[in-house]
């Protein structure tokens, strides 16, 4: 299928190439169906998806235009290859966007979205087969109207914070060069930075928490520590439970703030 246009932007990896279609039935379909000599870094968007999907399948729809719906194929190196480090390596990268387009600060809400002023602005699906596909919707220009219309009374677009819904390659290219960037310190052997800005957006840190397990256990406590290597849950009897990333499902404010 050939793209309607193709971008670049000067970047050292991600994004120097940017396939744009009108249409696919989902991005992270289609670039994890590349070739295997497609370039590392490249980025494919769509302006219209049929078959858009988030976590566990769920459907991700939007009106033709009003999103930024992209995915950055890249085969990563053994130790970068975990689903916790390629999450958070995105959410860092489109929360820092996020602020440079609009002035407001995104936190992540555990595991793969973002939110801003308390409503979800975009999430981010990694799908790992032979290479990695890492799937970023950004909500850009969708009104109140439509999320409600769409039962999604949480959500909201960059449009919806700062008033203006901004043109979809200046979005892309924001989105892009903070991906390279921070794709370029893991690379670099920089991932406690990274992971520093990860825990920061997830802000819990001292905190009490709920954690909702993949085996469905919910244990409550003050997180006290957390990386890539594990969350540290002190529990109210005083006892510390580490609790590795691919173990967790939510994490959760105990008082539901």
């Amino acid at each position: 299928m050939k793209p309607a246009e193709e971008w670049t932007f000067p970047t050292d990896l991600v994004g120097r190439r940017v396939l744009v279609f009108d249409e696919l039935d989902s991005t992270n379909t289609f670039a994890a169906a590349l070739p295997p000599d497609a370039p590392d870094g490249l980025v494919v968007v769509a302006k219209n998806q049929t078959a858009g999907r988030g976590r566990f399948g769920r459907p991700w729809r939007s009106r033709p235009g009003a999103a930024l719906l992209m995915s950055v194929v890249l085969s990563p190196p053994p130790e970068l290859r975990r689903p916790v480090i390629l999450t958070a390596w995105a959410a860092v990268a489109v929360g820092a966007a996020v602020r440079e387009l609009t002035g407001v600060q995104a936190r992540i809400k555990w595991p793969n979205d973002l939110f801003a002023r308390g409503k979800k602005v975009c999430g981010i699906l990694i799908e790992q087969g032979v290479r990695t596909v890492a799937g970023i919707g950004l909500n850009l220009g969708q009104t109140a109207d439509e999320f409600a219309a769409l039962g999604l009374p949480d959500a909201a677009s960059l449009g919806m914070l700062t008033g203006a819904t901004g043109e979809l390659r200046d979005a892309a290219g924001a989105v892009v060069r903070s991906l390279d960037a921070e794709w370029g310190r893991l690379l670099a052997g920089e991932r406690v930075a990274v992971e520093a800005d990860w825990k920061w957006r997830v802000g819990f840190l001292g905190r009490d928490v709920e954690v909702e397990r993949t085996d469905g256990t919910r244990p409550v406590g003050r997180l006290r520590e957390m990386g890539f290597d594990g969350l540290e849950l002190e529990r109210p009897d005083g006892t510390v439970e580490l609790i590795p990333p691919e173990a967790v499902e939510h994490v959760r404010a105990a008082d539901g703030l």
